[in-house]
């Protein structure tokens, strides 16, 4: 009695080609202690950066209801005390309804050499990630259902694990210009203007020389 062949294929399924990101309207999650280009390239040392023409960007807060601002002097923050002070926060708020917002990334590699190292041969292996944080910078945010004491108290003990020193500030409180507090009574121009005044007799010789306008 005749019967179909019935044939079996030898070659193994091709498999699927997987999507590199899966389906999502959310952007994926990236960390603000580590950079995603990682250390390939080694960064400069560099200085934070310094407000010279009047700008006061990163000095107020924007999305939350408190900050902690940094009010001494520019320095270089570990990613490591960052994070220390960001748990010290949530430690402190556990059980409380509230969002924390970072200001600042820590995508500055720093590089450094053994002990009784010789001088030269290149800037030495990775050791961590830093952050540089200017003057008068805010660090970290808070928003939610919190009584103004208890943030005061979270951020006084973050303060205490980062070096430095910090400054209470909530939202609607005036800019900072490197020092000095754009308040009502002090405007951009006065801080800008020099401070050692112009001699009285400047004026008189600089009409010496002729001009086709006024000074």
């Amino acid at each position: 009695m005749w019967r179909p062949r019935i044939l079996y294929s030898l070659s193994k399924p091709q498999p699927q080609p997987i999507s590199s990101r899966p389906f999502t309207t959310t952007s994926p999650s990236q960390s603000w202690l580590v950079p995603k280009r990682g250390h390939k390239v080694k960064s400069r040392k560099g200085r934070p950066r310094v407000p010279t023409g009047g700008s006061t960007r990163g000095t107020t807060v924007v999305w939350g209801d408190y900050g902690l601002r940094m009010r001494d002097h520019d320095r270089r923050v570990s990613a490591k005390q960052l994070s220390d002070g960001a748990e010290t926060i949530k430690k402190r708020l556990r059980g409380q309804k509230y969002k924390l917002f970072t200001r600042v990334c820590a995508n500055i590699g720093v590089y450094t050499s053994g002990n009784e190292v010789r001088m030269g041969k290149g800037k030495g292996s990775f050791d961590y990630w830093a952050s540089r944080i200017a003057v008068s910078q805010i660090i970290f945010e808070l928003k939610g259902e919190l009584h103004e004491l208890v943030v005061r108290d979270a951020f006084r003990l973050a303060a205490a694990k980062m070096p430095g020193l910090y400054e209470f500030v909530k939202k609607g409180d005036p800019p900072v210009m490197g020092l000095t507090k754009v308040t009502e009574g002090v405007t951009l121009d006065e801080i800008k203007r020099p401070w050692l005044k112009m001699p009285v007799s400047l004026e008189a010789t600089a009409a010496r020389l002729p001009a086709t306008s006024p000074p």
